[in-house]
């Protein structure tokens, strides 16, 4: 008997519950068929069901990742009900903040993307879709890019969208130099080296006058 649509679902939303508690204790090295299947108290006989090889359940965990990234509390839609920072220079800050390990769940969720560029990049549909989610992040940057540019917070003579590539990679180079200098690198100077970074964009000196 076909098991009804909604046992499917919930089956596998179990397998993706597995999948990202295994990602979270071994990291994407530790994530094999087996270990999911340990961890669900199951058989990798019906794991395959759903993942025919390794390549699918690596591609289901990258999806699982991003889902949850999406998912986590954000400065800029704060789950508590409180109103979002302004459009501009504050969303922009905002959004950079929420990508840096500035605490337990961001540093935890940083080592497993850091960890994920490897097994993406080692498969040109996964890197292609690793990119395609990074893409989209810079498009919501650029944006808040844009507000700042019409309020005047930076200046409009360089476009949003370099601006915001640029913003990105400052943002990502700091999340790899936390992750392995957390010392070097606590949360209060991450914050304060993106306060520096911000301020030195074209015309935001002239914005905050």
């Amino acid at each position: 008997m076909t098991p009804a649509r909604g046992d499917h679902e919930a089956r596998r939303e179990d397998v993706s519950e597995a999948v990202w508690r295994v990602l979270s204790s071994r990291g994407f090295e530790g994530l094999t068929l087996r270990a999911v299947a340990a961890e669900m108290g199951a058989s990798t006989g019906l794991l395959t069901h759903y993942f025919p090889n390794k390549r699918a359940l690596v591609a289901h965990a990258l999806d699982v990742l991003d889902r949850r990234s999406q998912q986590r509390p954000r400065r800029t839609a704060p789950a508590d009900g409180s109103p979002p920072p302004p459009a501009g220079l504050p969303r922009l800050r905002a959004a950079l903040l929420d990508i840096l390990p500035l605490d337990g769940a961001g540093t935890a969720g940083n080592r497993i993307w850091v960890g994920s560029w490897d097994v993406a990049l080692a498969d040109p549909e996964l890197a292609a879709a690793h990119a395609a989610r990074y893409g989209r992040a810079r498009a919501l940057l650029a944006e808040s890019v844009a507000a700042a540019q019409r309020l005047g917070e930076l200046s409009d003579g360089v476009d949003a969208g370099q601006l915001a590539a640029g913003a990105q990679a400052f943002a990502l180079g700091l999340v790899v130099q936390a992750l392995f200098a957390p010392a070097e690198f606590p949360p209060e100077r991450q914050v304060a080296l993106l306060d520096a970074y911000l301020a030195g964009l074209p015309g935001a000196a002239a914005g905050q006058g």
